[in-house]
């Protein structure tokens, strides 16, 4: 038996509340459970409770047994004063407030069916992988539509987190607050964090002014991520060493410590610099990128966006002074479709958030225009009869999967309040 159960129960009134009475026989009629708070203080706020013909307001604290309040130093801690209904499931000892008064207790395990708690122990038995792996099968599937939606929009504001911050950065300019994501995410998960640190380091307004050439933002890039510091013999090199100092000077540039960039088992076409290459035709190739994507009203346009290659360099290289057989290095459906999902999404989100609209379902039209991405969650999931058809239904299991199945929260899941149900 766990707390998080009791509060289950509590919500969701699973039991009977006709004939409830305290542990001191004075009746109890519920008539609001309270807010869940999920956070530091009583577990539900403000409830509405009846005991034996007395309206109280107040809060109700839940715990396995009624010495836990003792064991978690309640009496000593103000934000329990007002505690109104102490819930617990099995009832030790009498609680106390401040005054000396008793504070009513309600024993949970007289009133709780035994088919509700073995309900409850079938589902957080011990699984290969998670806890519903075998029942998940049996949730309707409208049950499941709704709650990936929740979990999409949970995962979107997760990934705002980082927009809102990159937006403090910037002073609110969201032209550099995609850069810098996009950077992010154009390094994937090998160089993220240095393609990163380098967006941060170069200010929005001389990307601004550079954006005429290429090759000064191809500069630039390379430059900070320490890729320039060798001599070579190569003329594209020396070039772009050159064109780096000279804008350093101009701008007078403060050069952030970045860690190397990586190449160590990454596939050619995912080498950081074919990788920069990329961003920074992307950034030649459009002014005004955020507004271009912002206006956006479709797949395909994006795709078009999207259409830009490596430098004509990089068409027969893959580092430095090292040709290579050539090949075009435009940026694959795939890539771009990783780049939507993890960066124009979130931040059409952000954007729409921030103008106080709502844009969760233009979110899911996109990503349900786009494949389910392939990794190992998504095919675990898939082993058990949950099969993802699109980048939506993906973004839903992989929340799913690290914020619920992963930290044991069967009971604030969908599914796994559907499997407890008196259906099942």
């Amino acid at each position: 038996m766990k707390e998080d159960f009791l509060h289950y129960l509590w919500k969701f009134k699973k039991f009977p509340t006709s004939n409830l009475q305290t542990t001191n026989h004075q009746p109890i009629t519920i008539i609001h459970s309270g807010e869940y708070l999920q956070s530091s203080g009583p577990d539900f706020f403000n409830a509405q409770i009846i005991i034996e013909n007395q309206k109280w307001a107040g809060n109700v604290e839940i715990h396995l047994q009624s010495s836990d309040w003792y064991v978690h130093h309640h009496e000593k801690d103000k934000a329990y004063d007002n505690v109104i209904l102490h819930v617990v499931w099995q009832h030790n000892m009498s609680i106390f407030r401040k005054n000396n008064t008793e504070i009513p207790t309600l024993e949970l395990k007289n009133f709780v069916g035994q088919e509700t708690i073995v309900r409850y122990q079938s589902l957080v038995l011990p699984k290969t992988w998670i806890y519903c792996e075998s029942q998940i099968r049996l949730v309707p599937s409208f049950v499941l539509r709704n709650w990936k939606e929740r979990l999409l929009f949970e995962r979107l504001e997760r990934k705002s987190e980082l927009i809102d911050f990159l937006l403090k950065q910037t002073n609110n300019d969201w032209e550099a607050t995609l850069f810098c994501l996009l950077a992010k995410n154009f390094g994937l998960n090998t160089n993220g964090s240095v393609f990163f640190k380098i967006a941060l380091s170069i200010p929005f307004s001389i990307l601004r002014k550079e954006s005429n050439t290429t090759e000064s933002i191809e500069a630039l890039l390379f430059g900070i991520s320490g890729l320039l510091t060798d001599e070579k013999e190569d003329v594209y090199y020396s070039r772009l060493k050159t064109k780096f100092n000279y804008l350093v000077h101009k701008y007078q540039l403060v050069l952030p410590v970045v860690e190397s960039v990586q190449f160590f088992r990454l596939r050619p076409d995912n080498f950081p610099t074919i990788r920069l290459s990329q961003l920074a035709n992307l950034y030649g190739t459009h002014l005004n990128l955020f507004s271009k994507i912002m206006e956006a009203n479709s797949i395909v346009q994006l795709y078009q966006i999207f259409r830009v290659s490596a430098s004509s360099y990089w068409q027969n290289h893959y580092q430095f002074d090292k040709a290579s057989r050539k090949k075009s290095k435009s940026l694959s459906k795939t890539f771009v479709d990783l780049i939507i999902i993890n960066t124009i999404v979130p931040m059409q989100f952000a954007y729409a958030k921030s103008q106080g609209k709502e844009s969760t379902e233009a979110g899911v039209f996109l990503l349900e225009s786009i494949k389910a991405e392939q990794n190992s969650t998504v095919h675990k999931f898939q082993t058990i009869g949950v099969i993802a058809e699109n980048a939506f239904e993906s973004q839903s299991l992989l929340q799913l999967k690290n914020e619920y199945c992963s930290k044991s929260r069967c009971l604030e899941c969908a599914i796994g309040i559907e499997l407890l149900k008196d259906n099942k």
